[in-house]
């Protein structure tokens, strides 16, 4: 499982990467003022469809969530990560993941 977990973190953080990258130079700028005033005759999420949905994609693997919930696999819930942690740690740990999917849809 960590395996599996380790190599899709590191597959999408490159395209989420790249996406970033293709937004800001598409705006012409790492500035944040100039990327909302390049979005004023239209939303850059128009041109860029393709990227949209690639984000999208990008951000339900990122957080874990449903196709690409490798990390907690069917056949490994009753021996899988989570069965280590008590219920203080335990409770932390899903705070921290869920924390991480309220990060993925604030930069959205």
């Amino acid at each position: 499982g960590a395996l599996r977990a380790v190599a899709q973190t590191i597959s999408y953080e490159v395209t989420l990467a790249i996406i970033l990258l293709s937004v800001l130079l598409t705006s012409g700028s790492f500035n944040l003022n100039m990327l909302i005033t390049t979005q004023e005759h239209i939303w850059l999420l128009l041109p860029s469809w393709p990227l949209a949905m690639m984000w999208f994609t990008s951000t339900l693997a990122e957080t874990n969530r449903t196709p690409f919930d490798l990390m907690e696999g069917e056949s490994e819930l009753v021996s899988g990560f989570n069965i280590e942690y008590a219920a203080g740690p335990f409770a932390l740990f899903f705070m921290a993941e869920y924390m991480n999917i309220i990060m993925m849809n604030a930069l959205t």
